[in-house]
């Protein structure tokens, strides 16, 4: 039951094509394209609210209250961190503001509550993920072969796999020689989150970042929230590799399930990607989508087909970028 290998596609990545078949259709999409500065707002109402909230949790003290911390990290952090995780994605396309360093700055504030630095590399790996998708040395997207093999497609190691989300996706930077994440930002971004973490602890004690690691953790993880990274790209048919949600925590999550379409239109902010959808519904009506990471959470842990093998893999290809004007590089 399920594959022992991932599918294998000869053909180039679907979204260019249909990007341009869609503006060939409907021209006015292109007035979608632009940034959306109301969303360092809500950038800066989400940092402020986890650190509010870690705060309260750390002059109660870790001993005493660890669990409420594990409670009110599942229940509440998680979704205040994973809309700042839209956030990093929309800097990293420069979809806030027009000035690249304001999104940079914008990027690493978004991270600071994650305790953990990763939105400069992921800036770097996402952006070649557009390109080069489904491509194993490119994509960090894509799990590693030994992954696959390891987890299999069995249902306890699939549910740890997904709570250790996170970890596995940092040990993929490695993997990906060929990218340089070793910037002044990335170490800018190190030096920040690291800073900012010892400022909670020295303030604040070790409850509070306990907090703000285990919203991270279950953002990306072993949560309803975490089916979005199974919901993107895993498919049980290869001839379809990349999934929407339209389910309600979009409405807190800034439209990041509105995958398909961010994918052929990279370049039109969170808050216009509902429009794209409208203005041209019969390519995306038709296309499966998913209503509910729960129920997607749970099919991927128990059902046997569903493997990390699930995905589609390509060759390596040194002419599949996506063209500047789309890809919101």
């Amino acid at each position: 039951m399920g594959q022992s290998n991932f599918y294998f596609s000869t053909a180039n990545q679907p979204h260019q094509q249909r990007a341009v078949e869609i503006l060939r259709k409907y021209p006015q999409i292109k007035n979608l394209i632009g940034r959306n500065p109301n969303t360092f707002f809500i950038l800066l109402f989400l940092v402020a609210s986890q650190v509010a909230i870690a705060a309260w949790l750390g002059r109660l003290g870790f001993e005493q209250y660890w669990w409420l911390s594990l409670l009110v990290a599942y229940f509440v952090g998680a979704f205040l961190t994973h809309p700042l995780y839209a956030i990093i994605h929309e800097a990293t396309h420069n979809l806030i503001f027009k000035n690249r360093l304001a999104n940079r700055l914008c990027l690493i504030l978004a991270d600071l509550p994650n305790t953990v630095p990763g939105a400069s590399a992921f800036s770097t790996f996402h952006l070649k993920h557009h390109s080069y998708m489904g491509d194993e040395e490119l994509d960090a997207d894509l799990p590693s072969p030994w992954e696959a093999r390891l987890v299999g497609n069995n249902s306890v190691l699939k549910a740890i796999w997904l709570a250790l989300f996170p970890v596995f996706q940092i040990y993929r930077a490695f993997r990906l020689n060929k990218v340089n994440t070793w910037t002044t930002w990335m170490y800018i971004n190190i030096a920040a989150v690291f800073l900012f973490d010892f400022a909670m602890v020295y303030f604040f004690g070790w409850n509070a970042l306990f907090y703000l690691f285990m919203s991270m953790m279950f953002a990306l993880g072993f949560h309803p929230l975490g089916a979005r990274w199974i919901q993107e790209h895993y498919t049980l048919d290869p001839d379809q590799e990349t999934y929407s949600y339209y389910g309600p925590i979009n409405k807190i999550g800034l439209n990041i399930g509105y995958h398909v379409e961010h994918h052929d239109f990279p370049s039109i902010p969170w808050n216009k990607l509902t429009e794209l959808r409208k203005i041209a519904p019969e390519y995306y009506d038709t296309l499966k989508s998913h209503p509910s990471w729960s129920k997607l959470m749970w099919e991927f842990i128990t059902n046997p087909e569903y493997s990390l093998y699930s995905r589609v893999k390509r060759q390596p290809r040194e002419n599949t970028r996506q063209q500047g004007a789309l890809a919101g590089a």
